[in-house]
């Protein structure tokens, strides 16, 4: 990398390849594409609509939009002005959308109605800037702070995690390469871009110069349509889209020729044994897994043959350092369950800081987000829930993930959840709420369990949900699930 493009901006490189290429497709979404030129003219012409409504570096600016051009296009403009995009979540209740954008104090909320910007200025959805501004290239600088995104869902207590790298082109081509994109390619990006991962992932496609085929929801059978028809060889998932995609019959699965993948990238939630052997099965060492918090203190990369040679993990850290401590604080043996601290090295800042929260950090630097795992003697990590869904059943520590992953085998259970209910004799006993494909009795899925699982952690109860209980992201509020059942 040349001393001139280590300090590009971001949407410096986005207008660089745009000139190179200008009628290349930089997007698609759905019947509708954009080309580069199209792309940076659009996204310039809105930078100075933004600019006219208050919008100055530094200052924070939510977008509240589906997956869509439109969304991609006002991202890009937010960091022509040199400011930061926070995605905001189209399906968040009002209550704790305000809370969010409360926290952010942005400048502007673009894809907002009054009633849905919490008293701050806002542009409504479709919004077009006046013809008479000038579409000619702008950059009023790479932002210090180059995303901001949202978090809260697992504790039901609003927070901004804000990504302390500038909007620079080596911050999102530095991730693009980890991520196994190529120059040039086609990436399909299935996730709801609200979330950290498509968010990351699709701008890092379009910095390295990849064409992004956006959904405007997640399809089982039109993602593999998807990857035919525009020859993708880079795809996002997460584990309930790629058990839909497995459920497929295989007469559709044959239809469509997905060769061209050259990573099929998950990550988001723990995925089942039996799953995750099945895709590597089907497409080899190309299916890759990434593990972080959005934070971003350390990340783990494993492929579908260091996987079966490892099952159940999630790889060795590729960016920084992790360590497995006791409640007391004190290192464990390898292979010994407990609490996982990461670090991106010693001496090094944090790359994230809150708004809204206080970091769980140790000492050297070293912090928590509640995850808990073991380290194998050869350094892989294997996850085993997050501490604040364990539950106890007579003195014994239950991990839903474990008993969600046992009941994602059945071939008419969709997806799971298992949450801890208060039991006036163990403390607590599983509850599962399930989303099936057809009716299944809870004998009958006590029976499949049993064959899987210790007696202890079968469920006592089964809730039929109708709809997903997980979001296209693969996350689910547990906290909230339980608070409702409880009265809590």
């Amino acid at each position: 990398m040349t001393a001139s493009t280590t300090q590009e901006s971001i949407v410096g490189n986005l207008h660089r390849l745009a000139e190179t290429a200008p009628d290349a497709i930089a997007i698609t979404c759905g019947d509708e594409s954009i080309t580069r030129g199209e792309l940076d003219r659009r996204s310039s012409r809105l930078a100075r609509a933004y600019q006219e409504r208050g919008v100055t570096p530094g200052s924070i600016v939510g977008i509240l939009l589906p997956n869509s051009i439109e969304f991609l296009a006002a991202e890009i403009a937010v960091w022509k002005c040199g400011a930061s995009p926070l995605p905001l979540s189209v399906q968040q209740p009002p209550r704790e959308r305000d809370a969010i954008i409360a926290l952010a104090e942005p400048s502007l909320v673009v894809g907002a109605t009054e009633e849905q910007s919490a008293g701050f200025p806002s542009v409504p959805p479709g919004f077009e800037p006046e013809s008479a501004l000038s579409d000619d290239f702008v950059d009023a600088g790479a932002a210090a702070v180059w995303k901001v995104t949202m978090s809260g869902g697992s504790t039901g207590r609003p927070k901004l995690i804000v990504a302390e790298q500038p909007a620079l082109r080596p911050t999102t081509e530095g991730f693009a390469r980890l991520l196994g994109m190529s120059d040039d390619g086609t990436a399909v990006i299935t996730g709801p871009l609200f979330h950290n991962a498509p968010f990351l992932s699709s701008i890092c496609a379009l910095t390295v110069g990849a064409r992004v085929v956006l959904m405007p929801r997640f399809e089982a059978e039109e993602t593999l349509r998807l990857i035919d028809r525009y020859r993708a060889d880079w795809l996002y998932v997460v584990p309930t889209m790629m058990s839909r995609i497995a459920r497929l019959p295989e007469e559709v699965r044959a239809r469509y020729d997905i060769d061209s993948l050259n990573v099929v990238m998950h990550m988001a939630a723990p995925c089942p044994e039996w799953l995750k052997r099945e895709w590597i099965s089907w497409l080899g060492d190309r299916i890759w897994e990434v593990y972080a918090a959005t934070e971003v203190q350390a990340v783990t990369l494993v492929t579908g043959e260091q996987w079966l040679e490892k099952p159940g993990t999630v790889g060795r850290p590729i960016i920084g350092e992790l360590r497995i401590l006791d409640g007391d604080g004190r290192a464990v043996e390898a292979g010994e369950v407990g609490e996982l601290w990461m670090r991106r090295g010693p001496g090094l800042s944090a790359p994230y800081r809150y708004i809204g929260a206080e970091a769980k950090i140790g000492d050297d630097g070293w912090e928590s987000v509640g995850d808990l795992g073991r380290i194998d003697e050869d350094g892989y990590l294997f996850l085993a829930d997050r501490e604040s869904d364990m539950f106890v059943v007579g003195g014994a520590n239950v991990y839903p993930a474990e008993i969600e992953n046992a009941l994602s085998e059945h071939p008419l259970v969709r997806s799971a959840v298992v949450i801890g209910l208060p039991h006036e004799d163990l403390g607590s006993v599983p509850h599962a709420l399930v989303e099936l494909a057809d009716e299944v009795s809870d004998d009958e899925l006590r029976e499949f369990l049993g064959e899987r699982l210790t007696r202890y952690k079968i469920p006592r109860t089964f809730e039929r949900v109708d709809g997903q209980i997980r979001d296209d992201a693969g996350k689910v509020r547990r906290a909230q699930l339980r608070a409702e059942r409880v009265g809590g």
